[in-house]
């Protein structure tokens, strides 16, 4: 550790206490920022959090729709994103246009949006719901029609736990893990034979079918605490080896392919935070009608148990 990263380290100490700041990062992102933050998790897990601290500000080390969630959940606090241009493709899929005309065909379904949706999109639906909670969340809705943006893969996975349900899908997908494929987890259970494979259900049906366990990031690390079981391939993106290392000491874990990587979740460094503590970067601010109208889908969301 040089000494500058040692002043930086010491320097955002000094003023989360003087701001009544908190850090909060992703699953995903680099080993130092999670190390940094006060909480580590997934986006079920930073919603609740965020939803209660008595903090002023929220950095919020992620992407830009979690900051956005974070910012509709508790409007007074200031919600800064380190690096502003941090993106979710998936969530770029989908716009609230194009919503607003998907919903003229199924005008008696029940909106579903996956948490990785844009505030304005979370606005025009009826309950918000994470990989976490997607499946109860489903099962909770009275309403037997469902529309479910914009995750295709996750809408597939959940249809398959709900069968009662009609549920439409749009045509989304996680770019990072869409790419992992049926012959990824041959080739790498031919080289690791005796390792469970733990699958993020925003993979592909096909991928899901061959994996020994599927969950969020969340549901992945408890799974992989719990088990009795040494060896593991991960199907979601490499930043959760960090915490499935620190829990499991004496187990291992392989990235199932090099390709599970989000360069999005990657941009945010210890340097950022600094500057988002220091300059008050970047500020996320949204309309009142939007956080108003978004705020009940997410709001319905953390009703469901």
């Amino acid at each position: 550790m040089t000494e500058n990263f040692a002043e930086m380290m010491e320097e955002i100490k000094k003023m989360k206490k003087e701001r009544n700041a908190v850090i909060v990062a992703h699953n995903y992102q680099l080993d130092e920022v999670q190390e940094l933050a006060d909480v580590v998790g997934d986006s079920f897990r930073l919603s609740q959090y965020c939803a209660s601290t008595d903090a002023d500000v929220v950095v919020f080390c992620g992407v830009h729709f979690m900051a956005e969630s974070a910012k509709i959940l508790s409007p007074e606090k200031t919600v800064l994103l380190p690096e502003i241009d941090a993106g979710c493709p998936m969530a770029d899929m989908v716009t609230p246009e194009a919503l607003i005309e998907e919903k003229k065909k199924y005008p008696n379904a029940t909106v579903v949006c996956y948490i990785n949706t844009s505030a304005a999109v979370k606005a025009e639906c009826d309950v918000c719901c994470t990989s976490s909670n997607a499946v109860n969340v489903i099962r909770s809705i009275p309403n037997d029609e469902i529309l479910f943006v914009p995750d295709k893969n996750l809408g597939s996975y959940v249809a398959k736990q709900v069968p009662d349900k009609k549920i439409h899908l749009w045509d989304g997908y996680c770019i990072t893990h869409h790419r992992v494929s049926a012959s990824d987890v041959q080739k790498a259970k031919g080289i690791h034979p005796d390792a469970l494979v733990l699958a993020h259900p925003e993979c592909r049906q096909e991928v899901l079918e061959l994996a020994d366990f599927v969950g969020s990031t969340a549901q992945i690390i408890e799974y992989a605490k719990k088990s009795s079981h040494d060896k593991f391939l991960i199907a979601t993106e490499m930043g959760i080896l960090h915490q499935l290392r620190k829990d499991n000491p004496d187990k291992t874990f392989y990235l199932l392919t090099q390709g599970l990587v989000c360069p999005n979740m990657k941009k945010t460094t210890v340097e950022s935070v600094y500057n988002a503590l220091k300059h008050g970067r970047y500020e996320i601010k949204l309309d009142e009608d939007i956080i108003r109208r978004a705020r009940r889908s997410l709001d319905a969301m953390l009703r469901v148990r």
